[in-house]
């Protein structure tokens, strides 16, 4: 990716909720000669981190926010579903001459489709508690008169947070249901799919929303399958989910009651975003490259 006019030094992105997406996200964005702080809730060494915690009412000091241009919301939905961000720094962050605001948000506002496709013109349809949460703050963000963008993501891998860490330290469950997909997004696409988006901004047109997936969505025991192929293990048999669900958690049993396949071919097809990972096989060999 070469550096473009549209994303330069003189850009300061700040990225809520410094995680997994959000630190990938940082790390990629200053590749192109761009300031990228990322908050934490606690102090970090680290010149790039600033605090914010919602919970305790820790909000970061004004110099944060000079000359900031862009801003990344990675942060969750506070336990009454509002946005912890817009909660306690909406009044500052519109006082600010943002170029862009993206939220990332996830796919499971569609709700259950039963196997089949979902895409941005599908109406959302949350069945978890979670999943309204989430589209309770996506319309907070709406509402904010911010030059908001939301990005719908499944479940998200990569290199160090995938199937092959949970083999390897003995926390999957190998588990079949008959039928049922899961998507997923490997974390390298999600960056460089919103600066894609971001370098060509005046050559697209403008979704508000946009969903963020790859081109394959696969059953969970083909992934497992596959990343014990990949780390030359042998496979435990498969437990049917029927028998399975009484040992596993609420949340995770949560999980296995949606069933939905997610359209990229908004980002790919009509906006032409080209996949670095186009399945989890790509995506796993990666995250075995980089282990």
């Amino acid at each position: 990716m070469t550096l473009a006019s549209s994303l330069t030094s003189k850009n300061k992105f700040l990225i809520f909720g410094g995680g997994f997406s959000g630190n990938f996200f940082a790390k990629t964005i200053r590749k192109f000669g761009c300031i990228a702080l990322t908050s934490s809730r606690s102090k970090r060494n680290d010149p790039n981190s600033f605090i914010f915690d919602s919970e305790k009412n820790i909000i970061p000091n004004d110099e944060i926010f000079d000359g900031a241009t862009h801003l990344i919301s990675c942060i969750p939905p506070d336990k009454q579903g509002n946005d912890p961000v817009l909660n306690h720094l909406k009044h500052k962050l519109c006082s600010l001459t943002l170029d862009w605001v993206g939220y990332l948000s996830t796919t499971g506002v569609y709700g259950n489709t039963f196997g089949d496709w979902v895409s941005e013109e599908d109406q959302p349809n949350p069945c978890q508690e979670r999943s309204h949460r989430r589209l309770n703050c996506e319309k907070e963000w709406f509402n904010s008169n911010l030059p908001i963008q939301i990005f719908r993501l499944p479940g998200i891998y990569g290199p160090g947070r995938s199937i092959l860490e949970a083999i390897k330290h003995k926390k999957v469950n190998v588990i079949h249901k008959k039928n049922q997909v899961f998507s997923r997004i490997h974390v390298e696409d999600i960056s460089n799919a919103i600066i894609y988006l971001l370098k060509n901004k005046n050559k697209l047109d403008f979704y508000p929303v946009i969903n963020l997936a790859d081109d394959e969505p696969s059953s969970q025991i083909e992934v497992i399958e596959y990343g014990y192929k990949l780390l030359g293990l042998t496979m435990p048999k498969p437990k049917l989910f029927n028998e399975a669900k009484k040992d596993l958690s609420p949340i995770a049993q949560s999980f296995w009651l949606e069933n939905r396949r997610v359209s990229n071919k908004l980002l790919c097809e009509k906006l032409g975003y080209k996949l670095i990972y186009k399945d989890y096989k790509l995506g796993l060999n990666n995250c075995f490259g980089n282990n």
